[in-house]
């Protein structure tokens, strides 16, 4: 029997008047045959359209950060072509020590990430040696960006690639899964590159802004890697403030600048309070302020570490004040929201100092986060 037959044979199911009509069987049986034997290929051409349309807007993105670095670094110095140099960069990576035995592990990563750093400033200011600090920091973020934005794409293409070599659907859909998020992520870092080429404060320095202003005509003093900390009074305590060296787009070295704090310069702190931004969750407001407990510092976890381990061995309380924010606000201009929640956490603070801490005690207050347009 051929599908002419069975279709004939269905006319009893049409309605009264239709019969004889087997072309409208036809019209509603025949996406059913297609759907069992070309469904999954007709699926995999949808998906891998869509991630199609997404990888080539990762690329716009990653092209446009390289050429915008190119073009900074050529208005720094005309008399060089850093093409070569910066595409070089770009592939630059960092091989993390082995983490199977934990014991020691956080010197080992602090001396990678150092070594690190000072090799991406050496190479920064290979592009021109008549660079101020300000500038090479602009260079490093902008770098930065084009180098997180080169490696997601390379990441999209290696997996869009493979899905399609091997024709399996299961693997493109987890990729088309997660690409909003990996969207997300480089659309906030191809407009970080504006505010990091302007020298503009972002949304991450808000930290580092509260406590700058504290700063204000006080005499600091470098205490550590483009750390600077000063002494301030508040009602009969004693406050310590500390933050990035700015303007430069800088985060320091908080953790080792507390060490050396309470170890070498024998300061008895009897608290520790730290602002800093934090990442919002969906439905949370831009500019809202939250209080908590424990070390409130993003990064690898380096001086995370160095504040919890001091603080715990001479039991220092730690008390956290965040700013809530998203991706995109954290690395890109400041936004008025953020700059608003200014005197909200001034209150906080102050706060905390009053209610938490007794007259004659030492507090530590540090802004964490990026300073880059943010002075002291």
């Amino acid at each position: 029997m051929n599908l002419l037959d069975v279709l004939l044979q269905l006319d009893m199911f049409l309605p009264e008047g239709l019969e004889g009509q087997w072309w409208i069987s036809l019209i509603w049986i025949l996406p059913m045959f297609l759907f069992i034997f070309y469904g999954q290929k007709l699926q995999m051409w949808m998906v891998l359209n869509d991630v199609t349309k997404s990888m080539k807007k990762i690329k716009s993105m990653k092209e446009n950060a390289r050429k915008e670095a190119i073009g900074y670094a050529k208005s720094i110095n005309t008399n060089m072509d850093p093409t070569e140099r910066i595409d070089k960069f770009v592939e630059y990576f960092t091989i993390l020590p082995v983490d199977m035995d934990p014991n020691g592990i956080i010197p080992k990563v602090q001396h990678f990430m150092r070594v690190r750093d000072n090799r991406v400033k050496n190479e920064v200011k290979k592009l021109s040696p008549t660079m101020d600090a300000l500038t090479v920091s602009k260079m490093e973020n902008i770098l930065e960006a084009a180098t997180i934005l080169n490696m997601i794409f390379k990441v999209v293409r290696h997996f869009y690639l493979m899905g399609k070599k091997s024709s399996s659907v299961f693997f493109l859909v987890q990729l088309q899964m997660i690409m909003p998020i990996l969207l997300q992520e480089a659309e906030a870092l191809n407009k970080a590159v504006d505010a990091f080429k302007a020298g503009l404060p972002i949304g991450d320095g808000i930290g580092p802004m509260i406590v700058g202003k504290m700063m204000l005509n006080k005499e600091k003093k470098i205490i550590a890697k483009e750390t600077v900390v000063c002494e301030d009074r508040y009602k009969e305590r004693i406050l310590y403030l500390m933050k990035a060296e700015g303007p430069a787009g800088n985060v320091g070295e908080p953790g080792t600048a507390v060490e050396k704090l309470i170890n070498e310069m024998a300061v008895n702190i009897n608290s520790i309070i730290m602002i800093d931004a934090a990442l919002k969750l969906e439905g949370e407001k831009t500019g809202d302020i939250a209080e908590g407990i424990g070390a409130a510092i993003g990064g690898i976890g380096v001086d995370r570490f160095q504040i919890e381990d001091i603080a715990t061995k001479h039991g220092i309380p730690v008390y956290a004040i965040i700013i809530k924010q998203s991706v995109l606000d954290a690395i890109t201009v400041m936004r008025k929201e953020i700059a608003e929640s200014f005197d909200k956490v001034n209150k906080s603070i102050f706060d905390v100092i009053e209610n938490e801490t007794k007259k004659g005690d030492v507090v530590l207050i540090i802004g964490v986060g990026n300073t880059l347009g943010v002075s002291q």
